[in-house]
This record gives C-alpha cells, structure tokens and sequence, in this order.
C-alpha cells in the first residue's frame, strides 16, 4: 500500500533514432489497429503490383495458385480487356462505369483469395521477378509512411518538445559553427589576398628589373653602334687618334661589360630571395591551412565527446528525476500516515480526558448522592427519636 508502482522506462530520443521503428512495439490497442491496417494496405499493394506479371503467364503459377485464384484472374483478365476496349471506343460511360465496380470487385475478390493464403503469397513473392514501375515508388514511400506514422504514435508530446528543443539546439551550434567558419574563410581570403598582393608586387618589381636590364643592354648596344660610326667617320681623318679612342673605348666598353654581369648577378641575387620568400609564404599559408583543419578536427571530436557526455548525463537525470518522483510519493504517504496516527493519537488523548472528566463528575456525584443519603436518614431518624420521647411523657 505504500509502495509506489514504478512508472514504464522512457526510451531517450537518441536511441529512438537509432532502432528500426519496424522493431517498436505499439502500447495501446488503437497503435496496433492502426498499425494493423497499414501493414495490410501494404500487403494489398504487394499483390496487386504481382498480378499483373501472374496474368501474363496464368500457364506457369496455375498449379502453384490453385484452381479457384486462376479462375478469378482469368476473369479479372477479360474485366480489364472488356474495359480497354471500352475505353478505346467512344460509348456510354454508365457500361464503362459498370466494368470498372466489376473490375474493383473483382480485385477485392482476388485479394481476400491471397490474404486466406499468406504462405501462397510470400512463395510468388520470391518466385516471380517483378520489374521496377512507379508502383515500387507508391509501396516504398507507403510503408515510409508507415514507419513515420509509428514513429509519431510512439513518440509523447514531451518527447516531441525535446526532439524539437534539441534541433534547435543543433541548428544554433551549426549557425555559431557557420558563422565562425565565415569568419575563419573570410581571416584566410585576406592572408591569400595579401600575399597575392605582395607576390604581384614583387613580380611586378622583377619585370621592371628585367625591363630596365633589357634597356640597358639596348641603350649598350646603341652606344657602341654610335661610337663605331664615329669611328669610322674619323678613321680617314685622324688615324691614330682613332685608334687611340678606340683603345680607350673598349676599355669603357669592357667597364661597361663588367657593371652589366655585376647588375645580372645582383638582379638574379635579389630574384632568387623574393622566389625564398615567396616559397616560405606559401609554406606558412600551407601550415596554416593545415593547423585550422587540425584544430576544426579536434574541436568536432570535442564536440561529439561533449554531445556523448550530454546524453549519458540526461539518461542519468531521467531516472534519477523518476527515482525522486517515486521517493517524494513514498515520502508523502509515510507523511500522511504519521499525520494521521498523531490525529488519532489526539484523539485518543482526548477522548481519555473526556472519560476522566466523566468518571471525575461521576464519582463527585456519587459521593455527594451519598452524603445526602447519610444525612437524609440521620436526619428521619432523629425525628423518630423525638416522637418517642413526647409520647411517654403524656403517658405517664
């Protein structure tokens, strides 16, 4: 009487994803009329897609389907080309109409044939190869909707509001994830940006180096083109003095040739630094690249530990909310049975009082009843007395 009787276990939504909602088992007696009535709406939509590949080989399965079920599908047969050929001749469409009941009757017929033989029906199952149609798509989304439809009828109100709070949930971490990605993607497109805009720039400085090496071997060219002209205008009028500034000459031009390979070297020097930085740059944004998919990878498993944890400590929280729930009944009847043991024990108390004050005045009564009866008869017999005593004075 004071023990509570424990409520039924509730299945955490967690594991509700996980188990086949074909493997739950319905907990009232409406679930299971309503789950009965799909899954033979099922069943029918079955047969009715293998009737059309038995009709066109009756011969094959007539042993197999008994003399009663071929008989029907030969008639469903001659309904269905008695309707074609209705259909394909303008006519009244009361006869059409007519067919098509005979027809639907007809099909009743031939599917409470096959529900009276389960077993007739799971041989053809696996003994006729049906070709894939648009009936597959129907049965397949039916019993889809099978399953949500259990699925919703298993599922309480409280363990809706749960599901629905728990999405939201996820949907604002993968919001906060998102938005910190954006942020992250937008941080790199400025790194890449950056170092695109540097790179150009020292790009663009090699192309004005190699630029201006090309004007200076042109300006050389030109130069040394000038000066043997020169040379040959003043070659008839001063021959010696020609060749004197020729010595001279080619002397500025072995200087020039001298500052020209200094200048290549040192160009070719600072371009084989900026191609250095330019390697560590595209290193450095490698490593980068690899540590932020490190650090997502750690923080995702992080995230999956945490949501682990999370569930474990709800399952927790669930029993030990029904452990209390039981334990605070168990409190409130013991409660209430000290309430009233204390009541009656007052009650008892005062009942005892009430006697004693009784038996108290009882007893005053009594002793007062008595006294009077003590002194009423002492008092009858001093008169008696008295009388006695005048009647012999008279006598004598």
């Amino acid at each position: 009487k004071g023990m509570a009787t424990p409520r039924k276990a509730r299945i955490p939504l967690g594991d509700m994803k996980v188990l086949d909602p074909r493997q739950l088992k319905p907990d009232s007696t409406e679930t299971e009329r309503i789950l009965t009535v799909l899954d033979e709406t099922i069943v029918k939509l079955e047969i009715t897609r293998l009737i059309l590949q038995i009709s066109g080989s009756l011969e094959r399965y007539a042993r197999m389907l008994g003399p009663e079920i071929t008989s029907s599908l030969l008639e469903h047969q001659k309904l269905s080309m008695e309707i074609q050929h209705l259909l394909a001749s303008p006519g009244d469409e009361e006869s059409v109409k007519a067919a098509e009941q005979r027809l639907k009757c007809s099909l009743r017929n031939i599917l409470r044939l096959f529900l009276a033989k389960p077993l007739l029906y799971h041989g053809l199952k696996y003994e006729v190869r049906v070709r894939e149609s648009s009936a597959d798509v129907f049965i397949k989304a039916f019993m889809e909707f099978r399953d949500f439809t259990l699925e919703r009828l298993l599922t309480s109100p409280h363990e809706e509001k749960e599901k629905i709070q728990f999405m939201q949930d996820i949907s604002l971490q993968v919001e906060k994830n998102t938005e910190r990605i954006s942020a992250l993607r937008e941080e790199l497109a400025a790194v890449i940006q950056t170092r695109d805009e540097e790179v150009n720039s020292k790009d663009k400085t090699i192309e004005n180096l190699k630029a201006s090496m090309e004007n200076l071997a042109k300006d050389c060219k030109a130069d040394i083109q000038q000066i043997m002209e020169e040379g040959e205008k003043q070659q008839k009028e001063d021959e010696k003095a020609s060749q004197d500034r020729c010595a001279r000459l080619t002397q500025d031009i072995e200087h020039l040739r001298v500052q020209f390979n200094a200048l290549v070297l040192e160009h070719r020097a600072s371009e084989l630094v900026l191609k250095k930085e330019k390697c560590k740059a595209e290193k450095e944004i490698q490593k980068w690249v690899q540590k932020y998919d490190t650090d997502m990878s750690e923080k995702q498993a992080m995230y999956e530990q945490l949501q682990a944890a999370y569930n474990e400590e709800k399952d927790q929280l669930s029993l030990l909310m029904e452990k209390h729930a039981l334990l605070l009944q168990e409190y409130t009847e013991i409660e209430e049975e000290r309430r009233m043991l204390k009541e009656k024990e007052e009650e008892a108390a005062q009942e005892e009082a009430r006697r004693n004050n009784a038996a108290t005045c009882i007893q005053a009564f009594w002793k007062g009843y008595l006294v009077r009866s003590i002194y009423k008869s002492k008092l009858k017999k001093g008169k008696g007395k008295g009388k006695g005593k005048g009647k012999g004075k008279g006598k004598k």
